[in-house]
């Protein structure tokens, strides 16, 4: 296939298309390499890319900013990809609440630029990231597709509230197939160094204490990369359809009579933060100095994924317990940046 992915120098954009290079598929790889963290470790994912592409696939990159228009086009020059799949985007909860227009230029006018391109070149699927985030409020578990979202805690889950939103009108006026994914909490190797992962590994191995908030009584649906794409793909390869069942007097809101759904994709097994750390603590040999803190502003207390509509759909079944996945990261993590057992 020939398959445009978007934020291919991040964390989920890099594992995917390292994956749909090693089946065999045409890639178009775009991202702006910006610095919301160290574009180091983007260009070293990008020359991972380029070595896989070698022996797997067919690679071509496209640098720059997604709001621009005259970057999107530049990404459909090569021709009309059969599937799109949308992870480029402004990512991090508490950034969000230092630099709002970041948000709105990645999530809100990218997004809009994609789905014209996607609308005005007949593609056949675009798969785009949304965020177990826009559960917001929410306090029933696990977290559902068809319970309504509309209070969000930060203004991040409010701008992919609003791609799942505009993706809708898309798919209604055009015919547009399109799937919406929310992450719960992705972790793994090449992952993101303000992801907590990143942070207390970091931390743990300079003998610093790593913060802890809401006293460490977080629990979290944590997420391993390569379960995350094998469903990205998955959802990319069964392009969505109308719901015939789909009933506007009592309408799911995952679901349309038009070819749209949203799908979580966690790993159905939530871990409380303070577990996690002790995997972190495990693979790494050491001891962590915690240090409590009160929960954040934005933060959500508690994630859980029921998975069951992705599962139906595609086949989709998260597989890596936390432990095996914390340590792959740490043996990333060793390798990288060269720190020695």
């Amino acid at each position: 296939m020939h398959v445009l992915v978007t934020g291919a120098a991040g964390f989920i954009g890099f594992h995917t298309a390292r994956r749909l290079l090693e089946r065999g598929d045409r890639v178009v790889a775009v991202d702006s390499i910006n610095d919301y963290y160290d574009p180091r470790l983007k260009e070293a994912r990008l020359r991972e890319l380029s070595r896989h592409a070698v022996a797997h696939g067919s690679l071509e990159l496209v640098r720059g900013n997604l709001a621009d228009r005259a970057v999107v086009e530049a990404c459909f020059a090569p021709g009309t990809p059969d599937r799109v799949i949308h992870l480029a985007a402004q990512a991090g909860v508490r950034y969000s609440l230092l630099n709002p227009h970041a948000y709105v230029e990645s999530n809100i006018i990218a997004f809009t630029n994609i789905l014209e391109a996607c609308r005005h070149n007949a593609v056949g699927h675009l798969t785009y990231a949304s965020t177990s985030s826009v559960y917001g409020a929410n306090k029933a578990m696990p977290f559902s597709e068809s319970q309504g979202v509309d209070h969000p805690l930060q203004f991040y889950a409010a701008t992919k509230r609003a791609n799942e939103l505009m993706a809708h009108s898309y798919s209604h006026l055009f015919r547009l197939p399109t799937t919406g994914l929310r992450f719960f909490t992705v972790y793994g190797p090449w992952g993101r160094p303000d992801m907590a992962l990143f942070l207390f590994t970091e931390r743990i191995l300079r003998g610093e204490p790593i913060q802890v908030f809401n006293q460490g009584q977080h629990t979290r649906d944590f997420t391993y990369v390569s379960d995350i794409v094998e469903g990205v793909i998955r959802a990319s390869d069964s392009p969505a359809a109308p719901d015939s069942s789909w009933n506007g007097l009592q309408p799911d809101p995952s679901t349309s009579d038009a070819p749209f759904r949203v799908f979580n994709i966690g790993n159905n097994a939530p871990v409380q933060l303070r577990e996690y750390i002790a995997a972190i603590e495990e693979a790494l040999g050491r001891t962590a100095t915690v240090e409590l803190l009160p929960l954040q502003p934005g933060d959500v207390p508690d994630t859980f994924a029921d998975v069951s509509r992705l599962e139906t759909a595609t086949g989709y079944r998260p597989a890596t317990p936390v432990r095996d996945g914390v340590a792959q990261f740490i043996a990333w993590y060793r390798q990288y940046y060269g720190v020695p057992l």
